[in-house]
């Protein structure tokens, strides 16, 4: 029996809300608006309306009105109603009329959905089925339960080993579909995790996104927000979210982040030079049918309004402004004006007077940056300091002496000619243990580039992100031993440079990539890889992940009812469903026997639904509640690291 004619049948032991099969809904959405005693008191005494439309909080059930009157309410109320948008997309939000919300909103079919999204490969096309949390909360009320974990490994220097035992400060990789890992890693990393960066499928066309074809776009806004919800709740209260993007999907996906975490979380919409203007696309520029597409987009939010990120600088021409050299020595200090020095150098050279300039130059820059220790710029406009500094400065204008001043950070100052010198030494970038002048960051990365197709040791048809933006990221939002989450891991690359970087990571995958995948990278990483960014982080090897996989139970048959081609394989696969502990609890094996060449004389497409409608989709994965049961055939030691890692602290 469905919801809906569950509670149907409860209302009509009141023949004020429900007589001879009819349901009197204006009353009973009147009724529970006023929190009427005679209607709550029929749903509270059934177990399942108390499940459905009650919460308990310290021992008190509060009753949600607001749910139960969209239940009544919805006019499609039969098994096959996905949605409770389907008669009324774009006309409510927050519960109310658009009319009377007066607030901007992202609305779409199927919005109110979950989308399991169990593709692993990337030409595999699936006709996803949408479970409704609002119309058939029964349908998914175990699939988010804590999922039982498999084969699980460890890998360090070594190479790889059945594992014995697992904290709360292991790496973590997780091969399986990633909505149910993030509901699983809920009950044991809510909260705890400081970095979260994805570079989800960009829904393009032709890129690994290949779900239902006639709705693609209403099924990738459910599939993202099913999964920024529950990523969200992981979030640490002083984290960060980067979701990686490009043209495609970015406006409706600002929106989409603005609903789940709330506009004023939003930080960037930074933009990031991804390509260059070149290529074989040159020719549709050149008629004029496109522009290069050299960006993407990365956009940045933060789960507290006080999060502060780490300042960072970005290469730039050098800034001849920094041309004071000041030494200190038992005297005091001496000033050399390095622009100056390096002039009267070369004015002795016999040649042209602008290539001498040239020289004289690149010479200042490269022994500035050698020395950008002792390397200052005079910064004499003062205005906005305190008088306490002003005082100071004024009176050390005739001096012609360098002073040391205490500012209130108790740091040392340095003022010379009533001005304050700015040392170089802050404002450079090192990459590959060379200097290079450096100034601080905008929202337009254009310094990042492509990423080397050998990096990583691995290589990735979708194009591997490259490990210096990752480094920035990870850089700018975390410190060592923070968690960093990446639930779209692909070839690995956050994981590896948090890896490099002394933070602990957590990577989810569930697409299947064989040699290329994440784990073939992180060995190459233990094992010293020199590629990315291991040259600036000095990176020789070491350290350890542990792996594990979601079981799988009824997606097993999913899997198998995907590739099915024959009548021999269906038929096979009908057999085996129907004496399947967890198929559906509707089905009577007896009834199916019998009708076994009913069934056989179906066009395939139509038995492979039958199948799919066979399964209870609660059982797609095994439940770590029910590790135990034999029917599962889940070995002591499996059950033992599950029992650790659910009981992680």
């Amino acid at each position: 029996m469905n919801l809906f004619n569950h509670i149907k049948n409860i209302l009509e032991e009141n023949e004020k809300f429900c007589k001879e099969g009819k349901l009197f809904k204006n009353v009973v959405v009147e009724a529970a608006l006023k929190l009427d005693c005679e209607l709550l008191s029929l749903l509270i005494e059934d177990e399942i309306s108390k499940k459905t439309f009650f919460q308990e909080i310290d021992n008190i059930l509060i009753f949600d009105k607001i749910k139960f009157q969209k239940f009544v309410s919805n006019k499609q109320f039969l098994p096959d109603s996905y949605t409770a948008y389907k008669n009324k997309i774009g006309l409510t939000a927050n519960e109310e009329y658009l009319t009377e919300a007066k607030e901007v909103v992202l609305t779409w079919a199927y919005k109110d959905c979950v989308l399991e999204g169990g593709q692993t490969k990337e030409d595999q096309r699936r006709k996803e089925i949408f479970w409704n949390e609002t119309l058939a909360p029964d349908e998914i009320d175990r699939l988010f339960n804590p999922k039982a974990l498999i084969n699980w490994k460890r890998y360090n220097k070594e190479g790889v080993s059945d594992l014995d035992n697992i904290s709360i400060t292991d790496n973590l990789i997780i091969k399986g579909n990633n909505l149910i890992a993030l509901h699983s890693l809920k009950h044991i990393y809510k909260e705890k995790v400081k970095l979260i960066y994805i570079d989800p499928p960009y829904n393009t066309g032709n890129d690994s996104f290949q779900y239902n074809d006639s709705f693609n776009h209403s099924t990738w806004l459910t599939f993202m927000k099913n999964r920024l919800e529950i990523a969200w709740k992981l979030l640490s209260k002083d984290g960060a979210f980067f979701i990686q993007v490009d043209d495609s999907e970015f406006a409706y996906l600002k929106v989409l982040c603005d609903e789940v975490f709330g506009r004023e979380h939003f930080r960037e919409a930074i933009v990031l030079k991804s390509s260059t203007e070149s290529g074989v696309n040159a020719i549709n520029v050149k008629r004029g049918e496109r522009l290069f597409k050299v960006k993407e987009y990365i956009l940045f939010y933060s789960k507290s309004n006080s999060f502060r990120f780490n300042p960072f600088y970005t290469k730039t021409d050098f800034n001849t402004n920094y041309r004071y050299e000041v030494v200190k020595s038992k005297s005091g200090y001496t000033v050399t004006d390095l622009s100056k020095k390096f002039k009267e150098k070369y004015n002795d050279l016999n040649i042209p007077k602008k290539e001498r300039d040239l020289l004289a130059n690149k010479a200042f820059e490269n022994y500035a940056l050698a020395n950008s220790k002792n390397i200052y710029s005079l910064e004499k406009n003062i205005k906005k300091a305190g008088d306490k500094f002003k005082t100071f400065a004024l009176a050390n204008k005739e001096k012609g002496i360098v002073e040391e001043y205490i500012n209130s950070l108790n740091n040392i100052v340095l003022i010379y000619n009533g001005g304050v010198f700015v040392p170089l030494e802050e404002r450079t970038v090192n990459e590959d243990n060379k200097n290079y002048f450096g100034v601080l960051a905008s929202d337009l990365w254009v310094d990042i580039g492509t990423t080397p197709s050998s990096e990583g040791g691995v290589k990735f048809s979708n194009g591997k992100k490259p490990e210096k933006l990752l480094s920035r990221i990870i850089q700018m939002t975390t410190s060592p031993g923070d968690i960093v989450l990446d639930y779209h891991l692909g070839s690995g690359t956050t994981a590896a440079v948090a890896h490099k970087m002394g933070r602990k990571y957590i990577g989810l995958e569930q697409m299947d990539y064989g040699e290329n995948d994440s784990v073939s990278r992180l060995c190459n990483v233990i094992k010293g890889d020199s590629s990315g960014v291991s040259k600036n982080l000095n990176w020789k090897g070491g350290g350890d992940f542990v792996y594990a996989e979601i079981a799988k139970n009824n997606a097993k048959y999913i899997d198998e009812i995907e590739v099915a081609n024959n009548n021999q394989d269906v038929t096979r696969l009908y057999d085996s469903i129907i004496q399947n502990p967890y198929s559906s609890y509707k089905l009577s094996t007896s009834l199916l026997k019998e009708n076994i060449n009913s069934f056989k004389n179906l066009d395939i497409e139509s038995q492979k639904n039958i199948l799919l409608d066979f399964l209870d989709k609660n059982e797609l994965y095994v439940n770590y509640s029910e590790i135990e049961d034999v029917d599962n055939n889940i070995d002591s030691k499996t059950i033992e690291i599950n029992n650790q890692f659910y009981n992680l602290k």
